[in-house]
């Protein structure tokens, strides 16, 4: 969990995965709307093809560099591949102190994280639930301060979305790279504009 936790050094906190610009176009607007934002991504957008990609990476290290590209090729915009290749960078330096060596691959985040959990003997379910609750702790609290909601609000999201997190790492690690495929385009969109919008508090 220590890898996982907001203290952990990845800067997480300073990428919103295009969720500023949704919230500055009124899309996402309260909890409910957030709500919808966040299971489109989990079910059907970039966190399902990233916990896929985690998976495979950690069934099949010997496939890392072929996997860590199709990753990296699969960030949609500018700013995502940024996000996940950064913040891949970032884990795998200071996860070092558990790694028997050190990688020098540019590996994204999913990708970084189930390599160090699947080298120290972490099973995959657990590992992949831990990742992709980190995932959406830091969206949630991203749209806390952005939309704004409550703490509070942010707290019973995160509950109401528990059941979400179990079902997706169970079905990601099921699954195949066949498996990879998203609908969720207006969050693909909305990472592009992102990029060039004038004020913004969000790398992503």
């Amino acid at each position: 969990m220590t890898w996982l936790s907001p203290a952990f050094p990845v800067g997480a906190f300073s990428y919103s995965h295009g969720i500023e610009r949704v919230i500055h176009d009124g899309i996402i607007r309260d909890r409910a709307t957030l709500e919808d934002w966040l299971r489109d991504l989990f079910h059907q957008g970039s966190v399902w093809n990233d916990a896929v990609l985690f998976a495979a990476a950690w069934s099949e290290p010997d496939a890392g560099e072929d996997i860590a590209a199709l990753g990296a090729a699969m960030a949609g915009s500018a700013e995502r591949y940024m996000e996940t290749m950064l913040q891949g960078s970032a884990f795998i330096q200071a996860a070092s102190h558990w790694m028997a060596e050190q990688s020098a691959d540019d590996l994204p985040y999913p990708v970084a994280v189930a390599k160090v959990a699947a080298s120290n003997g972490v099973e995959l379910e657990p590992a992949l639930a831990a990742y992709l609750h980190a995932v959406l702790s830091n969206l949630i609290q991203g749209a806390v301060r952005l939309v704004p909601l409550g703490q509070s609000q942010g707290v019973a999201l995160m509950a109401s979305l528990e059941p979400a997190i179990l079902g997706v790492a169970s079905a990601a690690a099921r699954s195949s790279l066949d498996d990879l495929g998203s609908a969720a385009i207006m969050s693909e969109i909305a990472a592009m504009q992102h990029e060039t919008q004038y004020s913004r508090v969000f790398r992503s």
